[in-house]
């Protein structure tokens, strides 16, 4: 059973002028990735927009990638939706194309009870094959569920294939608590790029990254140095990639890592509405800054 591990990129989806999925883009900017060092792919999650796609959009995303990819690094795809038919329907597609797992956020906007969450990721995780690994994804600052540890240890109880736990908000409490779920046996990737490094002291295994789309090196150089034990480098690295969170605004609007790739040679293609591309000044003060990251560190 493959797992999540290291800088796991949480990619964007290109769309074209006329909102389309640029599927020649996509399959560009996945060998970027891949050369640029990332230990994994996340298509199809928020980064992506994923609930802006149609099904067989999100079905099209997670092939494209699969395929480019060719079993040179995983791919996890995310599959969580607005019921659980669809979800289920995208779960079972991410196993028959060969992902490596698969990325479950709670369900969103209306208020669910723990009891029907649970209900939900089991029904989930029993409709893929029992090897086939499962990861629950908290973000509850736009979710509006959050998964509590008891919870989590419920779900895990009632499945075989749960294990793991992408969770997007910056509490240490709580991702101490997720690491002691199923007898301390249970992965957890943070989604809270700036704290990267201080997660994998605490034991994570990862983190499922927005901001490393338009500059994966640092956050691949914090991961390679701490497994190295030069925790003194990782810091450095640490500190790097955090210049970009905070250039990219930690991926509070993810028009600013298509602008940003398309700075870098690589144009990501345009937002889906009703999100909107930068404004050119909105450009030219994002360019501005990454030209002054560059000139520091390169």
């Amino acid at each position: 059973m493959e797992k999540m591990h290291g800088v796991i990129t949480a990619m964007v989806t290109p769309f074209t002028a006329d909102d389309q999925v640029d599927v020649a883009t996509l399959r560009a900017y996945t060998e970027y990735l891949i050369e640029k060092g990332v230990h994994c792919l996340y298509p199809c999650g928020t980064t992506g927009e994923m609930l802006k796609m149609s099904t067989e959009e999100r079905k099209l995303v997670a092939e494209t990638v699969i395929e480019q990819t060719a079993g040179r690094i995983p791919v996890f795809v995310h599959v969580g939706a607005m019921t659980t038919f669809q979800t289920i329907e995208l779960a079972q597609h991410a196993a028959s194309i060969r992902a490596a797992g698969i990325g479950v956020v709670t369900p969103q906007f209306f208020s669910t009870t723990d009891r029907e969450m649970e209900e939900y990721f089991v029904a989930v995780a029993t409709s893929v094959p029992v090897d086939f690994p499962v990861y629950l994804y908290c973000i509850p600052q736009c979710a509006g569920n959050d998964i509590q540890p008891a919870l989590v240890d419920r779900i895990v109880a009632r499945t075989t294939n749960v294990v793991g736990v992408k969770y997007s908000y910056p509490d240490f409490i709580r991702v101490k608590k997720y690491l002691l779920c199923n007898g301390g046996d249970f992965d957890v990737v943070v989604g809270t790029d700036r704290l990267f490094l201080p997660a994998l002291a605490m034991g994570c295994v990862g983190t499922v990254s927005g901001c490393s789309n338009c500059g994966p090196e640092p956050f691949v150089e914090v991961y390679s140095k701490y497994l190295a034990g030069d925790i003194l480098s990782a810091r450095k690295a640490q500190e790097q990639a955090n210049v970009v969170c905070e250039i990219t605004k930690n991926g509070a609007n993810m028009a600013m890592f298509k602008a940003a790739m398309a700075h870098h040679g690589l144009p990501l293609g345009h937002m889906r509405a009703p999100a909107l591309d930068l404004m050119p000044e909105e450009c030219a003060d994002l360019y501005r800054k990454l030209d002054e990251y560059h000139s520091l560190y390169n």
